[in-house]
């Protein structure tokens, strides 16, 4: 066995070392500050504070278009203002999102409530039949989704019966009509106003698609044995590769692309696939030599173990060999943070929205005065 010998003990000054810190909470007097010094520390903390920088890197690089991808039940756990936070400060240029967590937003964005479950005086059967349905530790009531129902046949006689319908132009048309019809915040509206496309990939997979199959049965009574014999006649046309095709050329316009993901699924998967899909257009079909697409970019935030092979916890050092995102060593700058975004994401947001608001002060201090005293446009 070999002894270390003392003459050779290294300090980690000399090998350029970078030293933790204490958390000192005396020192800090805001979330960006609190986040900062937890970058200094380890475990799920440093991971968030490097999710910070990274974060920041992404929205405040002009050149660089920002994917959000969101799964998990955020909405019904009332997230659904961090998310909105985000494309209203022009964090977002894109949303993916599975379709539950954009029906509960959209049911919270017409002003119905989702309510606590409390395990020690409630039992499933019985909040069956009062129509109540459980989300882990929450509760939407089945009557929240016959009053979304409604809003959502509202929507559908909007629509042109000829339109050929994407989940795209459908979040669209929601987001049109909660803008005109209803106050207060919401996802849909949020990405209406901003002009972000919204994707869910798995529409079908959504009390947002149930609504809009009622509503297409409910008003052509000659499908309502669900013998689809002749789809061309259906009142409407679903076509996903609207959707597919719509994501990959505003990431083919983009100079450089980042991705932030809540959870991963579909929603993850869809938005990431984009790099191969280029890279197969490139090989396989003739004379459609498109150049290749890598996040540079990417925060993750999910509790999945890397260790059951799923993809929700893969790691991007793993979607690199996928050709999905650029290396570390050339240039790609990635942060995970293996946490329920419950907890973290609102620290992570806010923290951003106060770091972005001194820098944003710091360079206006620095603006040359004018002879009038005034600062310079």
């Amino acid at each position: 066995m070999n002894i270390r010998r003392i003459d050779t003990l290294r300090n980690g000054e000399e090998d350029g070392l970078t030293p933790l810190k204490t958390l000192d909470l005396d020192a800090v007097e805001d979330f960006d500050e609190l986040v900062t010094a937890m970058s200094r520390t380890a475990f799920g903390g440093r991971c968030l504070g490097e999710a910070l920088d990274v974060l920041e890197a992404m929205v405040a690089d002009p050149d660089c278009l920002v994917v959000g991808t969101f799964s998990g039940a955020m909405t019904v756990a009332k997230m659904g203002k961090v998310l909105c936070r985000m494309i209203d400060n022009g964090w977002l240029d894109i949303v993916v999102s599975t379709g539950a967590l954009m029906a509960h937003g959209f049911i919270e964005s017409i002003g119905l409530r989702h309510y606590k479950y409390e395990a020690h005086r409630m039992n499933d059967a019985a909040l069956f039949e009062k129509g109540y349905n459980r989300v882990y530790d929450t509760l939407e009531p089945e009557a929240n989704f016959m009053q979304a129902e409604r809003v959502i046949a509202r929507v559908m006689e909007e629509v042109a019966e000829d339109t050929h319908l994407s989940s795209e132009t459908l979040c669209r048309a929601i987001g049109r009509h909660l803008t005109e019809h209803y106050e207060g915040s919401g996802i849909l509206k949020s990405a209406f106003v901003h002009n972000v496309p919204v994707y869910i990939p798995a529409f079908t997979d959504s009390e947002l698609a149930l609504d809009v199959a009622s509503y297409m049965l409910r008003n052509h009574p000659e499908w309502q044995s669900l013998d689809i014999d002749d789809p061309a006649r259906l009142p409407f046309q679903f076509n996903p590769f609207l959707d597919l095709f719509s994501y990959t050329k505003r990431i083919l316009a983009a100079k450089r692309i980042g991705i932030f993901t809540i959870g991963g699924g579909v929603p993850r998967n869809w938005a990431q696939q984009v790099g191969p899909f280029l890279e197969i257009l490139s090989q396989r079909v003739e004379d459609m030599k498109t150049t290749a697409r890598r996040f540079h970019y990417a925060v993750r935030i999910c509790p999945e173990p890397v260790h059951w092979g799923g993809l929700s916890g893969c790691t991007y050092q793993e979607g690199i060999s996928w050709g999905k995102f650029v290396a570390p060593q050339d240039g790609g700058r990635h942060a995970e943070v293996p946490s329920d975004a419950t907890l973290v994401w609102p620290l992570l947001i806010k923290a951003l929205e106060q770091r972005l608001a001194k820098n944003a002060t710091e360079q206006k201090n620095m603006q040359p005065e004018n002879p009038s005293g005034g600062r310079q446009p």
